[in-house]
């Protein structure tokens, strides 16, 4: 009877483990972005089951991509204060079921993008999987300090994604929805990467504040929440977006700013995560008045 009632429980922390592989709050924050991209592909609303089958496949290949970062990095993820209770780390889940769930997460991901959606936006989805999973966590982040520079491209591509599954073609708009991820990837991490500098030093992991030190990526953080300024202008000085968008996106950054001016020049213990917290609400915002503006113009016309 006891067995009976523990199988439950059982299975329900697996598939919790199953559910942790996968960097659910990432993954929504990526589809977002791409379901933002789907948005402002075209005039009106796009058609449903085309829209659905893209969130879809997008965030079934961004969450195989996720569980390749688990397993790729369970030795360092064991020594981390931060992800020593990942499942593969802690040996809930083996290398063996992991492989196995991302492989089925990307191969069913693929497939619904390639049949469902178009072909270009598959292709491009699969190559940012192994921009993430394989250029970035195998190579890049263990060999530069600047791997979240170079590598934050494959995590800034889900709105150009979005866009291409609507209209199978790379469009210069959605090509600056993706400049300013790549532009915010980098303070949105070194600010967690200075939070974490300890746990990163102790695995020998080449982040900025360990290889630079704490008072340069500081520095680093506040100059490019400058160019994020800058960069988050384009859409409304080349036409894509209107007025709404312009007054938000200038609050949003000048709060960036200030944090970056917080950390660099009034630094408390906590200021470095707190940072990193309101980079997050910075990007979800800036993506939600994007959508915001863009209905709001077509409603003006």
């Amino acid at each position: 009877m006891l067995k009976v009632l523990a199988l439950p429980q059982h299975y329900s922390q697996q598939w919790r483990d199953y559910y942790q592989l996968t960097k659910p709050k990432v993954v929504a924050l990526l589809v977002l972005t791409a379901w933002v991209g789907m948005m402002l592909a075209q005039p009106g609303l796009p058609r449903f089951g085309l829209m659905i089958a893209a969130t879809l496949g997008i965030g079934l290949l961004s969450a195989a991509a996720a569980a390749m970062n688990h397993i790729v990095d369970q030795r360092i993820d064991a020594q981390m204060a931060r992800t020593y209770n990942r499942p593969v780390a802690r040996g809930r889940l083996s290398t063996q079921q992991a492989v196995k769930f991302s492989l089925l997460l990307a191969g069913s991901g693929f497939l619904l993008l390639f049949i469902a959606v178009n072909p270009l936006t598959a292709w491009l989805t699969l190559a940012s999987l192994f921009g993430y999973a394989v250029v970035y966590t195998m190579f890049l982040k263990r060999a530069t300090p600047q791997n979240i520079v170079i590598g934050g491209l494959a995590g800034a591509m889900p709105p150009l994604l979005g866009w291409t599954a609507m209209t199978a073609e790379v469009h210069a708009h959605a090509l600056l929805l993706v400049m300013i991820i790549f532009t915010w990837t980098p303070p949105h991490f070194w600010a967690l990467a200075i939070h974490r500098r300890d746990d990163y030093a102790k695995v020998n992991m080449p982040m900025l504040p360990v290889t630079h030190g704490i008072e340069f990526t500081k520095s680093a953080i506040f100059l490019y929440t400058l160019v994020l300024f800058l960069v988050c202008l384009l859409p409304y000085l080349v036409g894509m977006t209107g007025a709404v968008y312009l007054l938000g996106s200038t609050i949003l950054n000048l709060g960036f700013i200030w944090y970056a001016w917080q950390l660099k020049f009034n630094a408390k213990p906590e200021t470095a995560m707190a940072t990193f917290k309101f980079s997050i609400w910075h990007l979800m915002v800036l993506f939600l008045l994007l959508l915001l503006d863009h209905y709001w113009l077509i409603s003006a016309l």
